[in-house]
């Protein structure tokens, strides 16, 4: 069992947190902000360069990090780099389920059909089974914990993305049932809904277009950064969380808040 800390205590330094989707954006935020707090961090992304560069980042501003190449929609893999991170760190506290695509289509469209099949396989599956894979591990520790990552397109949707709208809101029901399924084991499992956030998936909307969305939607006129998302993670990940669990916490700048 990985050291985790007092139960009531506000303190991460010492646990081991499994993170997907760590190359960059909200990931690799959440990388270092639970780095900067005395965790072992596992940084695992399909970009292989990538994440390997987060984790040398971290090492060398002397944290401990280490990297693992993943495609989370081959279920060897997440068995595989699961059992090979538990065994570098000595066990699993924490997984944090990050990792996402885009995935918008007309519901007309021909590409319908595999839209949908790969919003579901990334969106939703693979969060299942990396939390099967790590749930052994989340068993031995003293304060384990699950984060999943949904949007705000859970709670409320835009035109053309009902594949990414569906498979988020689905995870916003694995959270449910899972946190009342693990509970008596103690094993919290919450969900975060981001909202308008600046990461690679909203690189490509111009900057101006960003102003006026967020003028006219969110209550704080602008745009979220990842490190205000990872920050609620890593609150959600305290030892003295533990009375927390079952939620979907919009982090979104009151975007879902606001009528007018």
């Amino acid at each position: 069992m990985t050291d985790s800390g007092k139960a009531n205590g506000r303190s991460v330094a010492g646990s081991t947190v499994l993170i997907t989707g760590a190359a960059s954006g909200m990931g690799r935020a959440t990388a270092e902000v639970f780095a900067a707090e005395g965790a072992h961090v596992a940084v695992t992304d399909i970009a292989a360069e990538s994440v390997r560069e987060v984790a040398d980042d971290l090492t060398h501003r002397g944290y401990s990090a280490e990297a693992w190449t993943l495609d989370i929609g081959d279920p060897a893999a997440i068995e595989l780099t699961v059992a090979a991170v538990a065994k570098r760190f000595g066990g699993i506290d924490i997984l944090v389920n990050n990792a996402g695509i885009s995935a918008f289509a007309p519901i007309d469209s021909d590409s319908y059909e595999a839209v949908w099949g790969r919003a579901f396989n990334i969106l939703i599956t693979a969060q299942q089974r990396l939390i099967r894979a790590a749930l052994p591990h989340l068993r031995k520790s003293a304060a384990p914990r699950i984060v999943n990552i949904a949007s705000t397109e859970a709670l409320g949707a835009t035109s053309r993305d009902s594949p990414y709208a569906a498979a988020k809101a689905a995870v916003t029901g694995l959270t449910r049932a899972l946190a009342v399924e693990l509970g008596p084991e103690g094993i919290t499992v919450n969900c975060i809904c981001p909202g308008p956030i600046l990461t690679g998936m909203t690189e490509a909307i111009p900057d101006a277009d960003k102003a006026t969305y967020a003028r006219r939607r969110t209550a704080l006129r602008r745009y979220g950064r990842p490190e205000e998302v990872a920050h609620m993670t890593l609150s959600l990940c305290l030892p003295a969380a533990s009375f927390i669990t079952g939620t979907t916490i919009p982090v979104d700048g009151g975007l879902m808040a606001r009528n007018a």
